[in-house]
């Protein structure tokens, strides 16, 4: 296979020996991709593989500094780029076939590259980063430099490709956007810009996304307030605010903008990625496993598979023995894969459908075993390598089978398990691999080692497993001897185990933890790769055998350059020790001294390492299988010593022969057997067919389940019980009869002791024959029952718990507690408001706001008397008499009873004080309606205590109540009994709900089930009964003075009234006799005792009636005090109602406030949004115009640039005539024509010129095609150059100065070209960034419009408020066309009111018909009354002009002061004085401002002869400069051109005249400006109002 040059030097090794890569076969984890038409390539662990399609030959290339990170392919180029992982990546870019390195690549990147891309025709490539910097890089990969780059920070990209048809566009997708970049370039300067696009939803419809920034398509609530876009209301001010599956590729028929999807292709696995090859004839299909499919379009077979991936990554690879022209791989889906071992191809698969762990080749037959999950062993049969069988399954036990190695002389197979077991099996197919034992170990082992020499008839076994809570590793060494297969019942016991004296079992611990451990041949030496520390160490085994554990000490420690935990293992002469770890390195290295002599790094840390490594029996080949790279590969020996490769060479021979024979047999057998499995069950067979006299439970434990599979070792379990119960059965039945027996006899005997006496009967525990059994199941059910008990325990312990919070939280917590009260007779129920303590910080925050709005109330009470005061200073006192009037009227409204509508609740009806509650008028500000919250609350609060204290009231009532009538039914009890009614009592009782306490204490009689009592309890209350049984039989005789009275008197000492109903007068023992038999005196008692029970009946009549009477008055009396309770109580239930309407009134302000305070934080979060947004658009502004400052600065200098090297072409061209002025004119046209002459260069054919299936090809003004064309026409140039094109008769020497001239002329003339192209490229993205910034400067007009409209809706929400009123309950009648919906101008006014107004209008209408009779009879003496006014009035004029008359008398003012003032004369001296003084001062004032003009005069005099001067140099400058100028202009008119500089010293002078026009318009506009703003700021203060000092 082809390597590549820096693969070869990166593995190299020490001394003479040296490894290269054979071989590597993995699969892509990432996209393949096309390298050319014929070659794909992926990457896979430290390799980038290349396939060629047509020959399916691979090449493989390395990155030399571990894993592969990401890959992008150029197919035009045929090169690829890759990238490592380590910390500051590069990125090397490799040609193909040769892989030679043609660029590397180093950026600013610090972790990671996640994405490559190459332009399609370009040099260029895109690069993006994953964190920290997630930076997008453009490169120009040529010469290793970056162009342009920017940041995205916190945005992963999964996709990025170039457009094909135009470099400049650059799409990155991520799983929510997809993003347009465009490259932009002005002269050498390259710029990214973005562009997002918007992507459907996912079901495929258009989302019509309302714009976020300027929500035009909100509604408007003309209630509560204005709607604002979800970004507000979530409080957001910064920057937050194609598909496969199944299988099936489905091909879409695009028309314009319409397209139709169809079945296409149909694939086996479902589909991950689709790729066209270059040439666009074949279609490479990637399926999620990692296989490649090709679809070639018009061919048979349409669909070839060039790889077909494994099922997940490899468990283990080994050898094929001994031939090693093949090796063998497992996956854990259980598919095996057999290789070539010459050029890596899969020759077979076999699939086995269950999870596997570990794979072995028997080097004694061509067969395989490979271990389970499920805890069985696989054999194989692979003597045909291109169809392996499975022939065999060993089901060893339940555990996972995570080790299976052979000896290496192929004798045994053992196979390690997860739980510690060592199996050893026979490796011989004709034994049909059978299960010789198993020796137990440590769990978790770490590697299995045998030595088997080739002269020795032993194999010794080394187990390594670790001792984590001592931090050692142990040893455990046995022998297997040679005859072990036919002395094996022997070595084992009935239940399969080996006897450790048998197979010499010694046990071993090292000081350090080791991850792999191996035995030398010689049996006497220990090689271990420790896993914490970087040695490798050697440990000598002791000469004599001991017992126990012994503590092996290091021989020999080497230190390992290697780092992490490892593999090692021998080759198989036993002279190479070859290591693996984690760092991916493989060293080879002499046993004897530990030195290494050979080292490939194959694999890296980032993929964990190497997992294992196998070496070839003649040494030749190494397999490397990585740990989570999916990578396996092949090494071979580009240079090998002689001694190393004639040792190992010599003693594979050697073992070859020794294994000669034993292969033949084996393989014979393996080719003769059909089927092993069939037999191999009919010799392990059980004999179903017996029947043993045993126990039922006993049977179960040996019966055959024929529908599951039994382990070897639990059959073997079975087989030993089996054995035991048939050896043992005839004992066992009699021992059984015996206990029958016996059971039988000890019931009867319990039997008769459950009919004896109590003191000769036994407890039942007596009669147990078994007493340990008995105690052992005793304490059986002990233990359950205090499980059991300790589970109940925890679960009540857990509801007590769960209790106890929620009392806390429902019950402990409340200062009051919720209880209901109920009437006696009415279905009524009150209840009560529970409420929690207020915490000091919500008491301490109330007090704040209530002392804050004394203050301010009293504030404003001094405001008002201020400006009370001033106004009243201002104003008349009439106006002052009509404020004092309107205030006593205000006050007297302000304090009437009317209710308060605006107030908006009824809690004053409490006795709540609602005086510092601000107006709901005046609810501004944020801090206001925070406070107005909290006093609410406090309101609130106080009006539940209110109704709970008259709660309270009314229950002592009810208490009080109850316990009146007990006291009155207690009389009424003994009145029925004493009448004998038989009826019964009425007796109110407090309800659950009236008592809630109640429910917390459980009563005795709420138990439903029995108490348990311990047997100590019930001992002692069985002995407090009895102790309180004989104290009252001792009490009941000592007692007869009770006894006495009892007998004789009733138990009372004298006769009560109430014992009248029940007195009866006792009869004459004569009346038995007959009435003829009496005697007088008989019948005088006769008649005595008739009058005493005549008395006696009326006493009692008497004392019936009374009773009755007593009794009617006491049920009168609970009745009549029960219905006044009842009746308070209704209006406590109407004060709950109210107190309720007053709590829900106050908690409607509540939630009004909270709602305006919630959308006022939306308003500012909307506000602080725009205001970042504008923000940032001013930042973007700065940005874009400096842009453009600097885009117009390059393109003035790339200007000047290109019209110089225009002028220098014009030059030439006119220049031309003048060269070859010597020679004939004739001659001259001629070379002038030819001058003029340029060669027709053939267009080139682009790929889509040269086949129709590409859609995409060289793009015309590309770099490459202005290279290649100029490269065209300088051979063409080279062409017209030659002689045979010279005109006659001229000279050889003129025409190679006229073709050197020729030739400069076109390469002036190309570059002029490129400086166009190069001009109108600047000139385009001086127009995008001018685009660019009018969008900019829309956007801010637009937010700071949308800003200030938002400003307007604040100020509008914060004036409009939502207040609430009072409203009496009424009903209007209206039509349905007169109901109005819209109340804009409507006024809102008090019924009571309008009730007033109407009053005051009738009484005023009728004072006015009184009025109007009064002036009825009062216009009568109008009449009367007129002439004295006429008289009046003359006398009234008469007066008025003598008044007249003294006012025109002249009396000046002078005249006035002179009568007026007493020291006129004193007066006019100090006006003179004054005067005098002013003139004084006004002439040093004029002298002073003469001599300042006279300095002035001075210095303007020297300043203008400096000026003078100055312009007569000046002057003098001018005329040489004019000379100067007059000579070049000559000059300019000799050659016959005008040169540039003056065109341009012609533009500057016209700019700055046009600046100094504009600097004169922009002076003269400044002056109107600032005389307009001075006639502004005069009109101004003229309108302003004046306020007068007070």
């Amino acid at each position: 296979m082809a390597q590549g040059r820096e693969r070869e030097e990166n593995i190299t090794g020490a001394g003479s020996a040296s490894l290269s890569v054979r071989w590597v076969q993995g699969f892509p984890k990432q996209t393949v991709h096309f390298i050319n038409n014929n070659t794909i390539c992926y990457s896979s662990g430290n390799f980038i593989v290349f396939i060629n399609i047509e020959t399916k030959k691979e090449t493989v290339l390395q990155c030399m500094n571990g894993i592969v990170g990401v890959m992008a392919t150029n197919t035009p180029c045929e090169v690829v780029a890759f990238s490592d992982r380590k910390l500051k990546p590069l990125i090397y870019i490799y040609s193909f076939p040769g892989l030679t390195r043609k660029a590397k690549l180093k950026g600013d990147v610090l972790l990671d590259y996640t994405l490559l891309s190459f332009s399609y025709c370009g040099t260029y490539l895109a690069s993006y980063s994953s964190l920290p910097e997630f930076e997008l890089a453009l490169w120009n990969w040529e010469s290793g430099v970056i162009l342009c780059k920017k940041s995205q920070p916190g945005v992963d990209v999964s996709q990025m490709t170039f457009n094909p048809m135009n470099w400049h566009q650059l799409c990155l997708s991520s799983p929510s956007s997809v993003t347009v970049w465009t490259i932009e370039r002005s002269n050498q300067k390259h710029y990214l810009k973005a562009k997002s696009v918007k992507l459907p939803m996912e079901d495929g419809s258009v989302f019509n996304e309302r714009d976020v920034i300027f929500p035009d398509s909100l509604p408007k609530d003309l209630i509560y307030g204005p709607v604002l876009p979800l970004t507000a209301i979530a409080g957001l001010v910064g920057e937050e605010a194609d598909t496969f599956r199944d299988g099936f590729v489905y091909s879409f028929i695009i028309k314009d903008s319409n397209y139709k999807v169809e079945d296409f292709l149909q694939v086996e696995e479902p589909v991950e990625h689709l790729m066209f090859s270059p040439s666009y004839k074949m279609l490479l299909i990637q399926t999620d496993k990692g296989s490649v499919y090709i679809y070639t379009f018009g061919e048979e077979p349409i669909l070839d598979k060039v790889l077909e991936a494994c099922d997940g990554k490899f468990q283990a690879v080994d050898f094929i023995a001994p031939t090693n022209e093949y090796c063998m791989t497992l996956t854990y889906s259980g598919e095996i894969c057999v290789w070539c071992l010459e050029d890596g191809v899969c020759v077979s698969r076999i699939y086995l459908n269950t999870p596997t762990t570990v794979l072995a080749c028997s080097p004694s037959s061509l067969s395989a075993a490979v271990g389970t999950v499920g805890g069985s062993v696989h054999f194989l049969d692979i003597l045909n390598v291109e169809s392996p069988e499975a022939i065999h399954e060993a089901f060893l036990s339940e555990y996972s089978v995570q080790h299976l190695l052979y000896d290496q002389r192929g004798m045994y197979l053992l196979a390690g398990t997860a739980e510690g077991y060592v199996f050893v099996l026979n490796a011989n197919p004709s034994s049909l691999f059978d299960v010789l034992g198993f020796v137990e170990v440590g769990k978790g082992i770490l590697q299995i080692s045998t030595v088997s020499p080739l002269e020795i008839d032993i194999v010794e076994v080394m187990v390594l497993s670790p001792l984590p809570e001592t931090g050692r590793s142990r040893l455990e060494i046995f022998v297997l001897p040679k005859i072990l297969p036919q002395v094996s019942a022997s070595f084992v016991n009935e239940r399969g185990r080996m006897k450790d004296e048998l197979i010499h079992k010694f046990l071993y611990e090292t000081e350090h933890p080791l991850s792999s451990a191996v035995l030398d041949f010689q049996s006497n030496r220990i090689y271990g790769l420790c896993s914490e520390v970087p040695y490798i160490c050697s440990y000598l085994l002791p000469q004599k055998e001991h017992s126990g554990i012994c503590i092996l000490t290091p021989h020999q420690k080497v230190q390992n350059k290697q780092y992490g935990p490892g593999v090692i293992s021998l080759s198989l002469h036993g002279l190479w020790l070859i290591t693996g770890a984690q760092c991916g390195t493989l060293c080879i290295r002499d046993i004897h001294t530990l030195e290494t002599f050979a080292r490939c790094r194959s694999h890296s840390h980032q993929g964990h390492g190497i997992q294992s490594v196998r070496i070839s029996m003649d040494g030749q080949n190494i397999l490397v299988n990585g740990r989570d790279d999916g990578t396996l590969v092949c090494l071979r020996w580009r240079r090998l010593g002689g001694h190393l490769a004639s040792e190992i060479f010599y003693y594979n021979q050697q073992f070859c022969t020794f294994l000669s024979n034993t292969m033949e047999e084996e393989n014979s057998y393996l080719s003769r057997s059909k089927s092993l499995d069939s037999k191999a069950q009919s010799a392990h067979t059980i004999n179903e067919n017996k029947n043993l006299s045993i126990d039922t439970s006993e049977e179960d434990l040996v019966q055959d389940d024929n529908t599951k599979k039994i382990p070897w070792m639990q059959q073997k379990s079975q087989e030993a019980i089996s054995r035991e119960i048939k050896l043992f059965s005839k004992k066992r039945n009699e021992i059984k009869t015996g206990i029958k027996a016996l059971a039988k006899t000890v019931l009867t005997m319990m039997e008769e002791n459950e009919t004896v006496d109590y003191i000769a009967k036994l407890e039942d525990q007596e009669f147990s024959l078994d007493l340990e059994e008995l105690e052992r199941r005793q304490n059986e059910s002990e233990k359950e029952v205090a499980k059991i008990r300790n589970d109940v325990e925890m679960h009540n312990l857990a509801k007590r718990y769960l209790a106890e919070l929620i009392k806390e939280e429902c019950w402990n917590s409340m200062a009051v507690k919720g209880r209901a009260l109920k009437g006696f007779h009415i279905p009524y129920v009150v209840e009560n408001f529970p409420m929690k303590e207020r915490t000091d910080e919500e008491l301490k925050e109330v007090n704040r706001i209530l002392h804050q709005r004394k203050i301010e109330t009293e504030c404003f009470k001094l405001r008002k008397e201020i400006i009370e005061v001033q106004s009243a200073f201002i104003l008349g006192r009439k106006h002052h008499e009509e404020d004092d009037e309107e205030e006593e009227e205000d006050t007297a409204l302000r304090n009437s009873n009317l209710p308060n509508y605006l107030f908006g609740s009824l809690s004053t009806d409490f006795g709540v004080k609602t005086s510092l509650l601000s107006s709901q008028l005046e609810l501004h500000t944020r801090e206001e309606k925070i406070n107005q919250i909290i006093l609410l609350k406090d309101i609130i609060y106080k009006v539940k205590i209110v109704f709970n204290n008259e709660f309270d009231a009314a229950y002592k009532q009810k208490e009080f109540e109850i316990a009146r009538v007990k006291e009155r039914n207690v009389r009424i009890q003994e009145i029925i009994l004493d009448l004998e009614l038989g009826e019964s009592i009425w007796q109110p009782e407090f309800d659950d709900s009236e008592k809630p306490e109640r429910t917390l204490v459980v009563e005795n009689n709420e138990i439903s089930v029995q108490k348990h009592v311990k047997p100590w309890q019930k001992a002692k209350i069985e002995l407090l009964d009895t102790h309180k049984m004989e104290q009252w039989h001792q009490s009941q005789a000592s007692d007869t003075r009770n006894r006495a009275l009892m007998d004789m008197m009733g138990g009372v000492l004298e006769v009560r009234k109430e014992d009248i109903l029940r007195m009866v007068i006792p009869q004459p023992a004569f009346m038995a006799k007959p009435d003829a038999l009496w005697t007088e005196e008989e019948r005088k008692q006769f008649k005595d005792y008739e009058k005493k029970v005549k008395d006696l009946n009326e006493e009692k009549d008497k004392y019936r009636k009374s009773l009755d009477a007593e009794l009617k008055k006491l049920q009168n009396s609970i009745q009549e005090s029960t219905q006044n309770f009842d009746e308070q109580l209704k209006k406590l239930f109407e004060r709950r109602v109210k107190a309720e309407m007053v709590v829900n009134q106050e908690e409607l302000k509540i939630n009004n406030l909270v709602f305006s305070l919630l959308l006022d934080e939306e308003l500012s979060s909307r506000e602080t949004f725009l205001n970042n947004y504008l923000a940032r658009k001013e930042e973007e502004k700065n940005q874009t115009s400096e842009a453009i400052r600097k885009a117009r600065e390059d393109l003035d200098v790339y200007k000047e640039n290109y019209d110089n090297l225009l002028a220098e072409d014009k030059v030439l061209d006119r220049s031309f005539k003048k060269e070859f002025s010597e020679l004939p004119s004739h001659q001259v046209d001629a070379l002038y024509k030819l001058f003029k002459r340029r060669p027709r260069i053939p267009k080139l054919k682009t790929h889509s010129d040269m086949t129709s299936n590409v859609p995409f090809g060289e793009r015309p003004g590309s770099g490459k095609l202005n290279q290649e064309n100029f490269a065209q026409l300088m051979k063409a140039m080279d062409e017209m150059d030659n002689i045979n094109f010279m005109p006659e008769g001229l000279d050889p020497l003129i025409w190679d100065h006229f073709c050197m001239t020729r030739r400069v002329k076109v390469e002036n003339e190309q570059k002029v070209k490129r400086k166009a192209a190069g001009l109108m490229e600047m000139a385009a993205f001086l127009r995008r960034r001018v685009d660019e910034d009018e969008k900019v400067q829309q956007e801010i007009e637009r937010v700071s419009n949308e800003l200030m409209i938002l400003q307007e809706e604040k100020v509008k929400f914060q004036l409009n408020l939502t207040i609430q009123i009072l409203l009496k309950q009424g009903q209007v009648e209206l039509e349905n066309f007169q109901l109005l919906t819209e109340y804009s101008d409507a006024i809102l006014i008090n019924r009571n009111i309008i009730e007033d107004l109407n009053s005051v209008i009738r009484t005023q209408g009728q004072k006015k018909v009184a009025s109007m009779m009064v002036s009825k009879d009062i216009h009568k003496g109008i009449f009367q009354i007129e002439w004295e006014h006429k008289k009046m009035e003359m006398e009234m004029e008469d007066l008025n002009q003598k008044a007249w008359d003294i006012q025109m008398l002249f009396f000046s003012r002078e005249r006035q002061k002179y009568l007026n003032e007493p020291n006129y004369e004193t007066l006019i001296a100090i006006q003179i004085g004054i005067m005098e003084q002013t003139i004084a001062a006004l002439d040093k004032t004029y002298k002073k401002n003469v001599e300042n003009c006279k300095k002035l005069l001075k210095k303007l005099g020297k300043f203008s002869n400096q000026k003078d001067v100055a312009n007569y140099t000046l002057s003098c400058n001018l005329r040489e400069e004019l000379v100067a100028v007059s000579e070049r202009k000559d000059i300019c008119n000799a050659m016959g051109s005008k040169l540039t500089c003056e065109k341009i010293a012609e533009e500057r002078y016209e700019n700055l005249m046009l600046q100094q026009k504009l600097t004169n318009i922009s002076k003269e506009q400044a002056n109107q400006i600032s005389i307009l703003q001075a006639e502004v700021e005069r009109l101004r203060m003229k309108t302003f109002p004046a306020l007068l000092p007070v």
